[in-house]
């Protein structure tokens, strides 16, 4: 798709990307998708259905970007964030994903989730929605009068330097074959596929739930769709072909005028979903005085997804408005609202950000932010149960011994608790 106007390239980014945004926010609401539901299912009755219809997504989009890269359709060198950066953050992906997983698990959803909430009426999100952006807004940019952020007062210094490079670029088909990444790729790809798509299936269960295989496949498409539109829109000026961002980038040597010039260049990066970064672009779009400079497309995509919740929750008769049920549940959500502005930046994503739009371009850092959201979830469930099942008996520390004791990673000598 090649335009001869940046305003109107930018224009079929931005519109594209709310329409698939719309479809993956109504599906999602549809089949209740939600990674962290899914933990709940396989850590709380042993159910992993909603587990597989993820892990569909992750494969439908893994597939799908190895082969558009390989034919020259999709670019996830270049993207944003950027997932296959030589440098490995490994310590910042490993604290933000825990801190991700606990803090999702404490407001009721990750970045996804809390969207689809708010579409179908519920308040509490708002309140979590608010705080992720200022955090992961300030995370990122400078205080008023400052050049400092949150990143570089609480983590950068002793976080930062613990980062590995790793050369040319992070992810598994440069690191086992750096001349011929792109077969690779497609080899180790298909590999992993291929692993996944036999214990998915393997479940009859699964194979009988039109949900669960509906929500996997659907919102595996929307994350490759928005991989290809937001790698295949460029510019051409007098017969010279540049993608937007190379077009934004050399603004003042190619445009003949400031209009549309956007205010960051990075946001037209080839890139799909993700959540928590969205949430404080659209904190600056708000305070820019909805400026179309800040317009972009996170924040299309989680326009897109609220609106297309929303659609479904009327049609459904599902709207609800709700509100928080208790002085602790209040509590719990803004606890984990913070943790999850903290740990989604830190992590470079959530559980669609990296668990998915990450994990579709093999880096390492998207599987370790991955594992260790998953983790913090797991773990915080289980401290949970523990204390509604045994109440006073069972303490903050009992309940996490005992937790890590369930989850192998302590000696069984250490149990504080009886199974549950």
């Amino acid at each position: 798709m090649t335009f001869e106007s940046f305003v109107e390239a930018q224009s079929v980014l931005l519109w594209s990307t709310f329409a698939i945004a719309l479809l993956l926010g109504a599906v999602v609401n549809k089949t209740n998708f939600c990674t962290m539901g899914a933990v709940s299912d396989w850590v709380n009755i042993g159910d992993l259905g909603r587990f597989r219809a993820w892990m569909l997504a992750a494969t439908v989009a893994l597939v799908g970007v190895i082969v558009l890269e390989g034919m020259g359709m999709a670019n996830p060198d270049a993207a944003f964030p950027p997932y296959r950066s030589p440098l490995l953050i490994w310590a910042e992906n490993l604290l933000g994903g825990v801190m991700f997983g606990i803090g999702m698990t404490l407001a009721s959803g990750c970045g996804n989730k809390v969207l689809i909430r708010i579409g179908g009426g519920n308040l509490k999100s708002i309140v979590v929605l608010l705080i992720i952006a200022v955090i992961a807004y300030f995370m990122i940019n400078p205080f008023p009068d400052s050049d400092q952020t949150l990143m570089s007062l609480l983590f950068f210094d002793w976080i930062r330097p613990l980062a590995v490079d790793m050369g040319s670029a992070q992810d598994l088909g440069t690191l086992a074959s750096p001349d011929n990444a792109v077969m690779a790729r497609l080899v180790i790809g298909g590999l992993i596929a291929l692993a996944l798509l036999v214990f998915i299936f393997k479940s009859a269960d699964f194979r009988r739930s039109f949900d669960n295989l509906f929500a996997g496949l659907l919102v595996g498409l929307a994350v490759l769709g928005a991989w290809y539109v937001s790698s295949n829109i460029t510019l051409d000026v007098d017969g010279d072909i540049y993608s937007l961002r190379e077009f934004a980038q050399q603004w003042d040597f190619l445009a003949e005028t400031d209009e549309g010039k956007p205010a960051d260049t990075r946001p037209l990066s080839p890139q799909s979903f993700t959540f928590i970064n969205p949430m404080g672009q659209t904190l600056g779009y708000v305070s820019g005085g909805f400026s179309s400079a800040y317009l972009t497309f996170g924040i299309m995509a989680l326009i897109g997804v609220i609106v297309g919740s929303f659609l479904w929750s009327l049609f459904s008769r599902s709207f609800r408005f709700e509100w928080f049920a208790s002085g602790k549940d209040f509590f719990n959500h803004i606890i984990g609202a913070i943790l999850m502005g903290f740990g989604g930046v830190l992590a470079m994503g959530c559980t669609i950000g990296q668990g998915i739009t990450g994990f579709s371009t093999l880096a390492i850092g998207s599987l370790i932010a991955l594992i260790a959201i998953i983790f913090g979830c797991a773990l915080t469930m289980k401290i949970q149960y523990y204390q509604l099942v045994y109440e006073e008996e069972a303490t903050f520390i009992k309940a996490l011994v005992t937790s890590l004791v369930d989850m192998k990673l302590l000696p069984s000598g250490l149990r504080s608790l009886d199974a549950v």
